[in-house]
């Protein structure tokens, strides 16, 4: 015998098919099964799956290899256990090393991005009306962006010597395409409406950048110079093998004569540091949006 819920909940359902039905009946191209996109979909997993394997028998890697590597990268976890400093010296020495390492960090950082800020309104096309200046600030970002950080620390260690100011000037140039690009695009998203009303008031072109766009994307590229500095703590460490400075150069000296254990504590000790970096970065990221947004 059934109850009055299941006799309302067959009811219900019932009229749920109904109305399908009806509306299936009513717009049948919209319930037509898509044969042609379904296609394309399933055509492009294939496309992906098949360059995946085929990377990997242009490349001649075996899958062998790849397992048996697993099993050696546990044999160096194991060697790496404890991590160990050895004398308190070179401890010492080691957090020396790490606070030259935040240092060239910092102040790449710092200056790729007061050198980018022009070139950041330059590239822009709600700022700069010339096609033609907009090209070739975009290019020469382009070419400067292409060259990676580790090139540009071998570059500068040939042109400055080795040490520090080597890797300052390296993040420097690198970061400085990356943020020319970033921030002409925070430009270019801006609303205009701020600089039109700024305009309409007497001001001129450059009252409309500082009054109207510039409080916009600021707080923008402030939460991005962030975010760069702590990926570049990153690039400082990998830098620092090349004779660049920094926390770097120790950990290829412990790797060359294969002190394991006090290569995992200099790992260990820049996770710790990158981690704490990101908790504050992050902090002050927030901070940052926020303020802009309880400013609107």
């Amino acid at each position: 015998m059934s109850t009055p819920v299941a006799t309302g909940i067959a009811a219900m359902l019932a009229g749920t098919a109904e109305s399908r039905a009806a509306l299936v009946a009513r717009y049948p191209a919209q319930f037509r099964a898509d044969v042609k996109a379904r296609a394309a979909a399933i055509g492009f997993v294939v496309i992906l799956v098949a360059l995946f394997f085929g990377g990997f028998a242009l490349l001649d890697i075996s899958w062998v290899r790849v397992v048996g590597g697993m099993g050696r990268l546990g044999e160096f976890v194991e060697l790496m256990l404890p991590p160990s400093f050895g004398a308190t010296a070179r401890l010492l020495a080691w957090l020396h090393s790490l606070a030259e390492t935040l240092a060239i960090a910092f102040l790449g950082t710092l200056l790729a991005a007061t050198l980018a800020l022009p070139f950041g309104f330059l590239a822009a096309r709600n700022v700069i009306p010339s096609w033609a200046m907009r090209f070739v600030t975009r290019r020469f970002l382009d070419s400067v962006r292409s060259i990676d950080t580790l090139i540009w620390a071998l570059i500068w260690i040939n042109v400055v010597g080795l040490g520090p100011f080597a890797g300052i000037l390296a993040i420097m140039t690198s970061d400085f395409g990356a943020f020319g690009k970033l921030f002409s695009e925070a430009i270019e998203a801006a609303d205009g409406k701020a600089v039109e009303g700024v305009r309409s008031t007497g001001g001129h072109a450059m009252h409309g950048v500082r009054f109207g766009l510039v409080p916009q994307v600021l707080p923008v590229m402030a939460s991005q110079v962030l975010y760069f500095f702590e990926s570049n703590t990153r690039s400082a460490t990998i830098i620092g093998i090349v004779g660049a400075g920094g926390i770097g150069t120790h950990l290829y000296e412990q790797i060359k004569v294969l002190d394991w254990q006090a290569v995992s504590f200099l790992v260990l000790m820049v996770l710790v540091t990158v981690t704490l970096i990101d908790q504050i970065s992050s902090r002050l990221r927030f901070a940052v949006i926020g303020r802009a947004h309880g400013s609107h």
